[in-house]
């Protein structure tokens, strides 16, 4: 992938999934004989026409028939493929979650699984659209890796590492259209490790505070953190991006905890089995270590509106995630 200033700005216009079936896949296909690219009828809206214009060989369509399209994905990663299924999260990792378990996770099919408009990037189509639990369901499943990228950028780089290695994964991709960039230029993408966005443990201030984000909250974190340092001089915050929930970089995490007075996660995602609680239950394991204050969705459903109006109503807009640290805090 030819990664400038200027394709990372496109990128971020085009979104995560955008990203991902319009511009990494009709490239990386090139050099992968193998792959087979599986959606239920969502085609379309994932930009993958210059895809199936390139590779007509290399793509299936099951209709909507999510269920289905997993059992067709085992079979054909049995038959020696490597398969990439999608469609709405929702669908992807909840409706289909029984075949999932049977046919990728306890079979270990070379299956990745990719589901768009994670969160709630659906916002107005409602409830039955969105995916606030996913990460939950998926990270019980054993042999699941599970990614979630900041940007498009790095929703690319995680394509690009499930082309060339092998098991089931799931892709979470949230970000939509016009996706806020955290990456500016190219780096090395380790899956597996968190990646330090801003670090605060320099400053000369009386409490250290570590932000764990996943997602599309990554970048709302960076920005709740300016907001913060423009009113409150006492406290060092630093900033991580976990895009690999699963497996947990537990080496990082320790030295989270060596390091921190407060630890603070923030995900596009029910707070109950997320992110934040792959975080507690490996804290859980130490004799010490310091305390954790969860920001998702406070196991609720909201009203349906636009994203930025059910985000604010889940207190994941800016101006709400800097709220909720000063309360904490205060």
């Amino acid at each position: 992938m030819n990664i400038t200033s200027a394709n990372i700005r496109k990128w971020s216009m085009l979104g995560q999934r955008g990203s991902v079936f319009g511009i990494a896949f009709p490239e990386l296909a090139g050099e992968y004989d193998n792959i087979k690219l599986v959606t239920a009828d969502l085609s379309l809206l994932s930009g993958m026409d210059r895809f199936i214009q390139k590779y007509p060989d290399k793509f299936l369509n099951v209709g909507i028939a999510e269920q289905n399209m997993i059992g067709i994905s085992a079979g054909l990663a049995m038959s020696g493929y490597n398969v990439f299924a999608t469609t709405y999260a929702s669908f992807i990792a909840v409706r289909s979650l029984e075949h999932v378990r049977q046919h990728l996770s306890f079979l270990g099919c070379n299956v990745k699984l990719i589901g768009s408009s994670a969160g709630v990037v659906a916002a107005k189509s409602g409830v039955s659209h969105w995916a606030t639990e996913d990460i939950a369901f998926t990270r019980v499943l054993p042999n699941m890796q599970i990614f979630s990228p900041a940007d498009s950028l790095e929703a690319i780089k995680i394509i690009e590492y499930a082309m060339k290695n092998d098991g089931p994964m799931y892709i979470r991709l949230s970000g939509g259209l016009n996706c806020p960039i955290v990456y500016k230029e190219d780096y090395d993408f380790v899956p597996g490790k968190l990646v330090k966005l801003k670090d605060g443990l320099a400053e000369d201030r009386k409490t250290k505070v570590a932000l764990i984000a996943t997602g599309l909250m990554v970048s709302r974190t960076m920005d709740a953190v300016k907001k913060l340092e423009e009113e409150e001089t006492e406290v060092a915050y630093s900033v991580y991006n976990m895009h690999t929930i699963k497996p947990l970089d537990k080496e990082g995490l320790d030295k989270i905890f060596d390091s921190y007075d407060v630890i603070v996660t923030i995900e596009e995602h029910n707070v109950l089995g997320g992110m934040g609680s792959a975080v507690a239950e490996y804290k859980a394991t130490k004799e010490r270590a310091p305390r954790q204050v969860f920001i998702g969705f406070d196991d609720s459903f909201y009203p349906a509106g636009n994203q930025d109006f059910v985000l604010d109503e889940a207190g994941l807009s800016v101006d709400k995630i800097a709220d909720r640290i000063k309360e904490v805090l205060a």
